[in-house]
């Protein structure tokens, strides 16, 4: 497994349980994604908790919300273990994602500031260097960190959940095409760089009906593409 990354809080800094509890599912669900934790990987309490410097009652919690967003399974007697994901199964996600996308620009939208159209405009950088380093697991971890920036343009908690939610459950998903060397890397990033680039362009002028339908663009044609590159009909 790559070196894991920094972890998110500071272990010798106040924080609260809740707190601790997000910054471990976070971090736990970007490995899965990853694919740090590869398909079938058994996750050790023990060892977490460790990690994490908490008790193993808190990080239960944490598997079981991964359990129940379908990233994990537990099995009695024995412990959990990360699921694998089939695009067969997952195309009603993906056409749920296009749909909902539309509402982050109807309800309770939130114009970016400054400092979010900076951080547009630093993913735009990173995204050119992964076009230099053609590395899918950066590109992975950049497609994270844009969504999270993403889900800043709506107040609508309930509806950043179930965007999240089903945004995660089907991650993996690409990252496992381009290491099987499905899809052409290089179009991806080109497309990619081009949704970023669009998406600030949008941002300028405060449109953010254009940037919920640059979104709904991307999902559906990324999403196309992949059926069609594993010959999926």
């Amino acid at each position: 497994m790559p070196d894991a990354a920094p972890l998110p809080f500071d272990q010798d800094a106040p924080i609260s349980a809740r707190e601790r509890f997000e910054a471990m599912h976070f971090e736990i669900r970007r490995r899965i994604c990853l694919l740090d934790y590869a398909p079938g990987t058994r996750l050790s309490e023990v060892a977490l908790a460790a990690e994490f410097g908490t008790s193993r009652t808190p990080l239960r919690r944490v598997l079981a919300r991964l359990e129940d967003e379908a990233l994990v399974q537990s099995v009695h007697g024995v412990g959990t273990f990360v699921t694998d994901s089939d695009i067969r199964e997952l195309e009603q996600v993906y056409e749920l994602r296009v749909e909902l996308v539309e509402l982050t620009a109807r309800l309770d939208p939130c114009p970016p500031d400054q400092a979010l159209i900076d951080n547009f405009h630093a993913l735009s950088k990173r995204s050119k260097e992964v076009m230099e380093s053609r590395d899918p697991r950066a590109f992975t971890a950049l497609d994270m960190d844009l969504f999270q920036s993403l889900m800043k343009l709506t107040r609508n908690q309930a509806l950043r959940e179930v965007c999240e939610r089903l945004y995660y459950k089907t991650k993996r998903i690409w990252i496992k095409s381009a290491l099987a060397a499905q899809i052409d890397l290089t179009e991806e990033l080109q497309v990619f760089d081009r949704e970023i680039d669009d998406i600030i362009a949008a941002l300028k002028i405060g449109d953010l009906v254009a940037v919920a339908n640059i979104q709904k663009a991307h999902i559906s044609m990324s999403f196309r593409r992949l059926k069609n590159a594993s010959g999926t009909k």
